[in-house]
């Protein structure tokens, strides 16, 4: 995609705000995805700062990239009131919009965390403003004056909600790293059972009180509400198996963790994601919501 468009003018100064546009998308991509956890309205936000950023005074900005966030921030954190009503009338569980990212953003660890489904899915638990401050200091450590201007509150304040925030983020968040050997364990030993349609294997990698959460949108079938215990996930899984002798499972790198592809007759149709605790899985993603799986198809770039 041409970030610049038409962010042009004849005495250049368009080609200075084009390149340092170009420069920061993809830390203001994330930036907006971990606020609103929609890679659709992240790159409606990133349209958007575009061109509030083609009419700013360059002279006038003494740190382009802290300038780029705030408007990021701003239009984020504006979009994320809106879409909270909208979600409230989703048809069933509404998860984040997942991505498609290449292995080595699993390098990152704190980034890869920051951006896995259950982290966003814990990022959704928090108040809007809660979501910018969290996401600003403790993902991008962003200094409190900066996040103050962001989100029109003073440092004092942006203080006090960082910490009721990262309270809030450490109660549920996932208990502890997982190494990527246990992870990869985990899905392999997964995918096997679910293809073969295994219930024990299942057993065997399913925590106690796991639970499983679908979102078609209404489009496609999916669990209209979560689906908790190791007994009742299984049998779902492996009901699923039965009903669909063309099924097949492909390991890819989901929001920056080792996850799923589903594909029926060779077109996908589910990507899982998996939340792992003590080297069990705690959480089953499944998004079957096609105008979700847009960015499954070719990498996302994510940047700190």
């Amino acid at each position: 995609m041409d970030a610049g468009g038409d962010i042009m003018n004849a005495d250049g100064r368009g080609d200075r705000a084009v390149d340092a546009f170009v420069t920061h998308r993809n830390l203001l991509f994330t930036v907006a995805y971990e606020m609103l956890g929609s890679a659709a309205d992240a790159e409606d936000v990133l349209q958007e700062t575009r061109l509030r950023w083609a009419d700013a005074d360059l002279a006038a900005v003494r740190d382009q990239r802290a300038y780029l966030v705030r408007i990021t921030t701003r239009l984020s954190l504006n979009r994320l009131r809106s879409v909270g009503r909208r979600r409230e009338s989703y048809v069933g569980s509404w998860l984040p919009e997942p991505l498609l990212t290449a292995p080595d953003v699993a390098d990152d660890i704190e980034l890869a965390e920051s951006v896995s489904m259950a982290m966003l899915l814990v990022l959704e638990t928090l108040a809007p403003t809660e979501r910018a401050v969290f996401v600003l200091r403790e993902v991008f450590d962003i200094g409190y004056d900066e996040i103050a201007e962001a989100v029109d509150k003073s440092p004092a304040a942006v203080r006090q909600i960082a910490h009721r925030a990262r309270a809030h983020v450490a109660a549920r968040r996932p208990r502890g790293m997982v190494s990527a050997a246990d992870t990869r364990r985990a899905l392999d030993a997964f995918r096997r059972a679910v293809e073969t349609g295994d219930v024990q294997g299942l057993l065997d990698v399913l925590a106690p009180d796991v639970v499983l959460l679908g979102d078609g949108g209404g489009i496609k079938q999916a669990v209209l509400r979560p689906v908790a215990g190791a007994d009742k996930v299984a049998r779902l899984l492996c009901s699923t198996h039965a009903r669909t002798a063309t099924m097949s499972l492909h390991p890819t790198h989901v929001n920056g963790h080792p996850g799923l592809i589903l594909r029926l007759d060779g077109a996908v149709d589910t990507v899982l994601a998996l939340r792992i605790d003590d080297g069990l899985i705690s959480g089953v993603y499944a998004v079957r919501n096609p105008e979700k799986l847009s960015h499954m198809r070719r990498a996302t770039t994510l940047r700190r």
